[in-house]
């Protein structure tokens, strides 16, 4: 069984009215577009909702599956100790997801825990989650400092796992876009910042997935992206399937931008393969570059 639906959102605490205390009125469009999501991932019933975050352990080499049978956290951090969590970990998908890994000798596990609290990237898709099915056991990946390459390469061992468990699965790729959209942003305004959330809700309202790998670093860093690869785990999930992808929402208003979008598998496509074309494409123009060195 392929993953159930894949679900591209950003996590500002802001949006939380315990947080925001009515500044969440100014991305309303973002919440419309959550409560949205939280109705399919309600409708679909998973037996697991899979979290990728950028705000959860994150180390260079390495990508960190949280351990343990539950986790707790709260918006204590933004003012709102009362708005809690107590979420079962699927144990068993986890530690399948770092068997596969180690048979294949890729950086991914869960050692090295360095903080078990819950955090924002994936309490604020669990709190619209939350409001609307109370079902379903959570595990929470971080990213890597690794290359792109491997966070799609994190997403066909999890999708692997998931075909083998048999299991209901719906993966959330939390993470903002650019932080640099607004001059009274937190980081102020970049032009690389409005490029940045143009090309990514393109990409990704089309499922797009190969272009993913052609955003330069430089851009990604100028534009002070959140999600990047968190969303590159997404695709990998989808690697070698057609994808029914649709864009519900993009907001700026705060200087950081937040997108929605939804994807659904539509059956295999073998041209769908994006890491394996991705690799072709560096080896071929490997050999061009040598080809001309040995011309000169």
């Amino acid at each position: 069984m392929t993953v159930s639906a894949a679900f591209m959102v950003p996590h500002p605490p802001l949006i939380i009215p315990e947080v925001g205390r009515g500044g969440e009125k100014q991305i309303l469009a973002t919440t419309n577009a959550y409560e949205k999501v939280a109705e399919e991932v309600a409708a679909l019933k998973p037996d697991t909702i899979i979290i990728t975050s950028p705000h959860s352990v994150m180390y260079a080499d390495y990508f960190h599956i949280s351990p343990g049978h539950r986790a707790t956290g709260s918006f204590a951090d933004f003012g709102a100790s009362g708005v809690r969590f107590s979420e079962e970990y699927d144990t068993e998908l986890a530690d399948a997801i770092a068997l596969l890994a180690e048979k294949e000798n890729f950086p991914a596990g869960t050692m090295g825990e360095r903080e078990s609290s819950l955090d924002h990237g994936t309490m604020v898709p669990l709190w619209f989650i939350r409001q609307k099915y109370s079902g379903g056991k959570i595990i929470r990946i971080g990213l890597s400092g690794l290359p792109l390459t491997y966070h799609y390469r994190l997403g066909q061992i999890i999708a692997k796992a998931i075909d083998e468990s048999g299991k209901k699965v719906v993966l959330i790729a939390s993470g903002d876009l650019s932080h640099k959209l607004q001059e009274y942003g937190p980081y102020g305004f970049s032009k690389e910042g409005p490029e940045y959330d143009e090309n990514i809700m393109e990409v990704c309202g089309k499922a797009e997935f190969g272009r993913l790998f052609e955003f330069d670093e430089s851009l990604c860093k100028l534009a002070a992206e959140c999600g990047h690869r968190s969303f590159v785990i997404m695709a990998g999930v989808f690697d070698g399937l057609r994808v029914k992808a649709t864009a519900l929402s993009h907001e700026d208003v705060t200087g950081v931008g937040y997108g929605i979008c939804t994807f659904y598998p539509d059956g295999a496509d073998e041209s769908r393969h994006f890491l394996q074309e991705y690799e072709k494409s560096l080896k071929k123009n490997a050999r061009k570059r040598l080809t001309r060195m040995m011309n000169m």
